[in-house]
């Protein structure tokens, strides 16, 4: 018997400044759904409406609307910012529509239109200060991009530093795209942190690490070993684009290249990817609970889920997650800690202290 087809959008920017995230994470869809439409067990597949807003803020929600008005699709993989995340929110609720988010991202929502498969603040900032303060120092820089990303993870990092008796030195943003880097780095080769908390997105941060590898070249101080740069959003996708002066940048996420423990297994090439597989597969177990259940609201289709054998949070929509710092060495991401998966709490609600350390890895 022929498979009723059930549609899906993605919305996913494949040019402009974060294109590379965007490819990342429609791999992940692509891959879901390609596995998905194999199995013999469900009654139905998936089939993409895709949509391009080539980076365009402006284009996001017009496009979110053309694939709610023109299509069956009631479900949305896509957005890569918080800026464009936002836009959208209004247009899902008019439609009763959900989109499943699958990039890290600030905190401090919970809509009833999104799911969240990636890690927010307690399962990727806090965790990284409680690492950093100890192990470098308690003086800080922070680089962003101008817009909530880089505003809300800044004011994150001055509170909780200065929760532990540390200092910042300097806070500084570049419009997005900006490759304006030369102030920040003067000021950073005055201050001389114990390290640098980079919220900066595409070009910018691939132009400010270049700018402070030549920095540490020059002065010692600035070495990996000694001020590194960190960051709550850099994956292995973005590496290649800059090259021999991503070595030593920390990052804190659920998932890197060859680490055992996500939740749906290993494998994949970056969290972005991982978090979008899930995304995608944890939507499909959804609705193979009803018939019709496409048409459902997110509310509804988590009501049918009765048992529990999900792993989105009924209250908050967000996901239980690894909390994994690495390094990077030779292209590639080491484990320096590894924290047990944790579930995501977006406004902090329930402490600021993370699991156990698992093991540490050097």
């Amino acid at each position: 018997m022929k498979k009723r087809e059930i549609q899906i959008g993605l919305l996913l920017s494949r040019s402009g400044t974060y294109a590379l995230i965007s490819e990342a994470c429609r791999a992940g869809a692509l891959a879901a759904i390609a596995q998905i439409n194999a199995d013999p067990d469900l009654d139905f597949t998936l089939q993409t409406v895709e949509r391009d807003p080539e980076g365009n803020i402006d284009r996001y929600d017009p496009l979110c609307r053309e694939i709610l008005a023109e299509t069956g699709a009631r479900h949305v993989v896509g957005c890569v910012t918080s800026w464009s995340r936002k836009e959208i929110i209004p247009t899902l609720e008019r439609a009763g529509a959900t989109l499943w988010y699958s990039v890290p991202y600030e905190g401090f929502e919970a809509s009833d239109h999104v799911v969240y498969t990636h890690a927010c603040p307690n399962q990727h900032l806090l965790p990284l200060l409680g690492w950093a303060l100890p192990t470098y120092g308690k003086r800080a820089y922070l680089v962003g991009s101008n817009y909530i990303w880089g505003w809300e993870m800044n004011r994150l990092a001055r509170a909780e530093v200065m929760r532990h008796g540390g200092e910042i030195l300097g806070e500084r943003y570049l419009p997005m795209g900006s490759s304006d880097v030369e102030m920040m780095i003067r000021e950073i080769a005055q201050t001389r942190p114990d390290f640098i908390l980079n919220s900066l997105i595409g070009p910018s941060q691939y132009a400010f690490v270049a700018a402070y590898r030549e920095l540490g070249q020059s002065d010692p101080h600035f070495l990996p070993q000694n001020c590194p740069v960190m960051s709550c959003n850099l994956t292995e996708c973005e590496l290649p684009a800059m090259g021999d002066a991503a070595e030593g940048l920390v990052s804190a996420g659920p998932y890197f290249q060859g680490a055992q423990g996500w939740p749906r297994g290993a494998g994949f090439k970056t969290s972005l990817e991982a978090a979008t597989y899930t995304g995608v597969c944890e939507l499909a177990r959804l609705l193979s609970l009803a018939p019709h259940a496409e048409t459902l609201s997110l509310a509804d289709l988590l009501q049918l889920d009765g048992a529990g054998q999900g792993i989105i949070d009924p209250q908050t929509h967000h996901t239980r997650l690894p909390v994994l710092i690495g390094q990077v060495e030779n292209g590639g991401f080491a484990l320096r800690r590894q924290f047990a998966p944790i579930m995501g709490d977006p406004y902090l609600s329930r402490g600021h202290d993370v699991p156990p350390s698992l093991r540490v890895v050097s």
